[in-house]
């Protein structure tokens, strides 16, 4: 009866394990997407800007004209925090001071409608 409740566990864990190092899911723009508050949010680096693709939570793009944003990038051991301005139709978009390095974390918080969105990646 052990041996199978241990097999059962070493099972579950194995599958758990392989569901956490998944691949991010790929947006239409070619980015990473997270969902928050089941709004698909696409993150993408273009040089030194940061761009988030902001979705409606069936996929349809969602108006960023009264959202307010930033970015927190964390990289090499220091932290910036970079404000995100509204771009039509669906963009969140900040400028860095020098482009992105590999493993970047960055962490993106907006507030629309009296509601909080969060969404963290990780740079490839």
């Amino acid at each position: 009866m052990f041996k199978h409740r241990f097999f059962a566990l070493l099972i579950a864990m194995t599958a758990t394990a392989s569901l956490a190092q998944a691949e991010p899911k790929k947006g239409p723009n070619g980015g990473m997407v997270v969902t928050s508050q089941g709004h698909p949010i696409e993150f993408v680096v273009k040089g030194q800007e940061l761009i988030f693709y902001v979705s409606d939570d069936d996929g349809s793009s969602l108006s960023t004209k009264e959202m307010r944003g930033r970015a927190t990038v964390q990289e090499g051991g220091k932290t910036a925090t970079v404000r995100l301005e509204p771009a039509a139709p669906n963009m969140m978009v900040g400028k860095l001071q020098q482009p992105l390095g590999s493993k970047a974390r960055v962490v993106f918080s907006a507030n629309l409608h009296g509601h909080s969105l969060t969404a963290r990646y990780v740079t490839e």
